[in-house]
């Protein structure tokens, strides 16, 4: 089939892995992909899927976001138009819903007669209005709608279902769960992995408030003094950049603790495997999650994960076997549960043998075979 997949940005964040992740699970089962990007773009991110073997389309030639709801109607009237003519394709897939419902109904507006749409959030993200919208679409344009966690699927549609054998699609109307799967750069690790004499908490994230930056140096503070007084050396790890990194250096100093905290900066996917190999204690403190991918790569080679109990984070970390939640907001509660694991050395070595465990039910082949049964069922 020709696949036209719809993305608002081509930049470097989780969803547009993940949609890398989609496009060469649709090459491998033998689809011809072509990608149109409303929005920003990255040239490296553009290349990453050329090499994919995907043909790109930039609707905005200068890398911008327009301005107001009929210049971003213009726009992808006007880009979707040529690039549909162009392609003719058999399926349009929609990522991420942005900006709302508009490039489904343009596409659906453009004669595109088999639409199908991916969400990477929950559904509280979106007015009631918006929700109810997104509901009607479903029922009657959308030949089917993927969210990334059976949380998000409930917060869209009240119940949920994993995608797997028994599923059937109707003309309209349907909605499942394929997990996001661990990105081709991170392999999983085989054998276990032991933890340092000095524990390395971590973080790997973009250093800003909606991922709860704010409260890791706080926390950590009250760690290094729990640590110190069981006998045990620990230090933290930033891997990242953002409005927090300077909030964060400076709490640092206040509490009396930069030197022992180490600030990596912004890096590359390919150098994040051995950032994650340094870390035995992993850190994703977030005030909203859809999925929580960082906390599946960590997994994947042995970090034991502290997530906040938002979003999808506990679906995918299963609390108290392959990681531990804590209290959303909560610098105290984020602070005993990483005590915990830094002091107990068998309870690590529990919980790093689970998250590999459950790291391994997000594998990269499962994924592309249950996207290539989906698309089985479309072309029905």
């Amino acid at each position: 089939m020709r696949v036209l997949v719809c993305i608002p940005c081509l930049l470097t964040g989780g969803t547009e892995i993940q949609t890398l992740s989609l496009v060469e699970a649709l090459v491998l089962a033998g689809h011809r992909v072509d990608v149109a990007c409303y929005f920003e773009w990255a040239d490296a991110m553009v290349a990453r899927y050329e090499r994919a073997r995907a043909r790109v389309h930039l609707l905005s030639s200068e890398s911008r976001r327009p301005v107001g709801v009929w210049a971003t109607v213009r726009l992808l009237w006007r880009g979707l138009g040529r690039v549909v003519r162009e392609v003719r394709p058999d399926v349009a897939h929609v990522q991420y819903m942005a900006p709302g419902a508009l490039p489904i109904l343009v596409l659906r507006a453009l004669g595109v007669r088999r639409i199908v749409a991916t969400a990477h959030t929950a559904g509280d993200i979106y007015s009631r209005t918006g929700l109810r919208v997104l509901r009607w679409l479903n029922r009657r344009v959308l030949r089917g709608f993927q969210c990334i966690t059976l949380v998000a699927e409930r917060s869209f549609f009240g119940d949920a279902q994993l995608f797997g054998d028994g599923v059937r699609l109707r003309k309209h109307g349907n909605h499942f769960t394929i997990y996001n799967n661990i990105p081709s750069y991170i392999s999983l690790l085989e054998g276990g992995r032991n933890r340092g004499d000095v524990v390395t908490v971590g973080v790997v994230s973009r250093l800003e408030s909606i991922k709860g930056m704010d409260l890791v140096v706080p926390a950590m503070a009250r760690v290094f003094a729990a640590a110190d007084a069981a006998g045990v050396g620990c230090r933290l790890l930033v891997v990242g950049d953002g409005n927090q990194r300077g909030p964060m250096e400076r709490q640092a100093s206040e509490l009396g603790v930069s030197d022992r905290v180490e600030f990596a900066g912004r890096r590359g996917q390919d150098e994040l495997q051995s950032f994650y190999d340094r870390i035995d204690v992993l850190l994703m403190p977030s005030r909203s999650e859809g999925f929580g991918l960082t906390a599946v790569e960590g997994m994947a080679r042995g970090c034991v994960p502290v997530v906040a109990d938002v979003g999808g984070l506990p679906e995918v970390v299963c609390d108290e076997e392959s990681g531990l939640l804590h209290e959303r907001e909560s610098v105290g509660s984020l602070a005993r549960q990483v005590e915990r694991v830094v002091c107990d050395a068998g309870l690590w070595a529990r919980l790093s043998a689970g998250a590999l465990e459950r790291a391994a039910c997000f594998g990269l082949e499962a994924y592309r075979g249950q996207i290539a049964d989906w698309y089985k069922l479309i072309n029905l």
